[in-house]
């Protein structure tokens, strides 16, 4: 978009174009969050979905990381929540604290009204969500061509689990009720939401994100076989339609991450789902994973964000681990954590992680 300043740092985009690069870029889920002291400075007191809600301080805390870590990390992620697709269906989703997310009226059953309103609105994901795209077009004003940045949505099965469990949840009866007891709503309801998050991340690229990401953070809590069933087609639907919903609005297709995490067993199947890079959780073996993607995408992760609370010896064990079993990095890897950054790890501890990467995987022969 000729409105944005040109890209100064394009090795993220090289990257998960598979071509070979100088060193592995590098960035982490939630780098821009809790664990940051200015992150509570900026958020002050507002209501966390109040802070997703206003670009400005979207944007203040998607730049928080970039700045602290400048010249570090190759990449800058939007400041939002997947649960915000389930707000312009019409939800009522709040951010308690101590707890997470809350529903304070779940899905219960498909005989329950609101599962019929929620199939028969019409969201009109452009003016509903309107607010995340400004927060990124202003970040990417503000980014100045620094970095590229992500846009995201979460994957339909995980949003499902928030709608019908009400919040996070250990044991996922609802979940699981859904899917056993009524498999063929569940399936209407998750190709709704998947038709939305299509609209979604073609408006945040058309906003300025210049790469996509898809969590479906809940993966895990399905057995294989009900993960082809209840996740896959509606993870291959994003990537596939994705593309050409973006011709069809004059826009350029982006890379797309699929990040399905605890779904090791299938990641043979998410290298064939047309998506660029398939990231990892830290349960998978590097050099494993990359025997069964076999080129075909280019792999993203996955050191255990636990590792930070660990030292300067624990990280640069696990850093040296991954950059061997990545194959040096140079090809073919993002590096980055198996899920988000926890709160209380030390930032110290986190830039110490990414100073490691650059001196070990830049250093690895070519």
């Amino acid at each position: 978009m000729s409105n944005f300043a040109p890209l100064q740092n394009d090795l993220l985009l090289r990257a998960v174009r598979g071509e070979r690069v100088e060193r592995p870029p590098i960035w982490v889920m939630r780098q821009a969050g809790r664990y940051l002291p200015e992150y509570h400075e900026a958020k002050s007191h507002h209501d966390f979905f109040a802070c997703c809600r206003s670009p400005e301080i979207s944007s203040t805390l998607t730049l928080q990381p970039i700045d602290r870590y400048d010249g570090l990390i190759d990449a800058a992620i939007i400041f939002s929540d997947i649960l915000v697709i389930p707000q312009a269906m019409g939800m009522v989703v709040e951010m308690l604290d101590g707890k997470g997310p809350h529903f304070p009226n779940p899905l219960k059953a498909p005989t329950d009204r609101q599962y019929q309103d929620l199939l028969s609105k019409r969201v009109d994901v452009e003016k509903e969500l309107d607010y995340v795209y400004q927060a990124i077009t202003m970040t990417r004003q503000k980014l100045n061509g620094r970095v590229p940045l992500f846009g995201f949505c979460g994957a339909p099965w995980t949003l499902l689990c928030y709608m019908v469990e009400g919040g996070g949840s250990k044991m996922f009866v609802q979940s699981k009720t859904w899917v056993y007891k009524y498999p063929d709503e569940s399936k209407t309801l998750l190709q709704k939401i998947a038709f939305i998050c299509v609209q979604y991340l073609a408006f945040q690229v058309k906003a300025g994100a210049q790469i996509v990401q898809i969590f479906d953070s809940w993966a895990a809590e399905l057995s294989p076989t009900a993960f082809k069933e209840f996740s896959l087609p509606y993870l291959s639907y994003i990537s596939k339609q994705l593309p050409g919903h973006l011709k069809a609005m004059n826009l350029e297709p982006v890379p797309m991450v699929v990040f399905a995490k605890g779904a090791w067993y299938a990641l043979d199947e998410l290298c064939d789902l047309g998506y660029h890079v398939v990231g990892l959780d830290w349960l998978q073996d590097p050099a494993e994973a990359v025997d069964i993607a076999n080129g075909r995408v280019v792999l993203q992760g996955n050191m255990d964000p636990g590792v930070l609370y660990g030292g300067k010896e624990a990280i640069t064990a696990a850093v040296e681990e991954m950059v061997k079993g990545f194959g040096g990095g140079k090809q073919g890897w993002v590096a980055n954590l198996g899920h988000g950054v926890q709160p209380g790890v030390n930032p110290d501890d986190l830039k110490f992680f990414f100073e490691e990467i650059h001196r070990l995987a830049g250093a690895a022969r070519l």
